[in-house]
C-alpha cells in the first residue's frame, strides 16, 4: 500500500476504503472519538510522527504505510507491533512553520502508553487552540 497524493492518510480494509484530507494527528483523534478501531486495516499516510504512532496503536492499526515517518514514530510503531513501510525516515517531524518540531511530536516525547499519549496529544491540540 502506498500514498494517495489527494489524501493525507487512507484506511482499508479488504472492500472497506475510508480516506481524509485532514492533517496531523485530527482525522485519528476523530476515527478513536467515533469508537471506531483500525482493527484490519492497513493504513497510509503522508506523514507519521510519535504521536500519531501512539494513536495507530490505540486504534488497533496493523499495517503502515508513511511517506516520512519520524525516528520516535519508529520506536513506537516497533514496541507496538505494527508492520511499517516508509518513503523517508527523519529525526523528527517539523512543524508546520518549518522552525521546530512538531508539538504533537515533542508533546508524546518519551511516551510509550497509547493512552498516556491520547492525554498528551488533547492537552497539546487544546493549547494550541487557545493560542490561536
Amino acid at each position: 500500500m502506498r500514498e494517495h497524493p489527494e489524501y493525507t492518510c487512507v484506511f482499508v480494509r479488504g472492500q472497506e476504503t475510508v480516506c481524509d484530507v485532514r492533517r496531523g494527528v485530527k482525522p485519528l483523534l476523530a476515527l478513536y472519538d467515533s469508537g471506531k478501531t483500525l482493527a484490519g486495516f492497513s493504513a497510509a499516510d503522508k506523514v507519521v510522527g510519535r504521536g500519531a504512532a501512539l494513536l495507530y496503536a490505540l486504534l488497533g492499526l496493523e499495517n503502515l504505510y508513511a511517506g516520512v515517518l519520524s525516528e520516535s514514530a519508529e520506536e513506537v510503531l516497533r514496541a507496538h507491533d505494527i508492520y511499517y513501510e516508509y518513503g523517508t525516515r527523519v529525526r523528527n517531524v517539523v512543524n508546520r512553520k518549518g522552525d521546530g518540531i512538531c508539538p504533537m511530536e515533542k508533546a508524546t516525547s518519551g511516551i510509550f502508553d497509547p493512552l498516556e499519549g491520547l492525554k498528551a496529544l488533547r492537552a497539546a491540540l487544546s493549547a494550541l487552540e487557545e493560542r490561536s
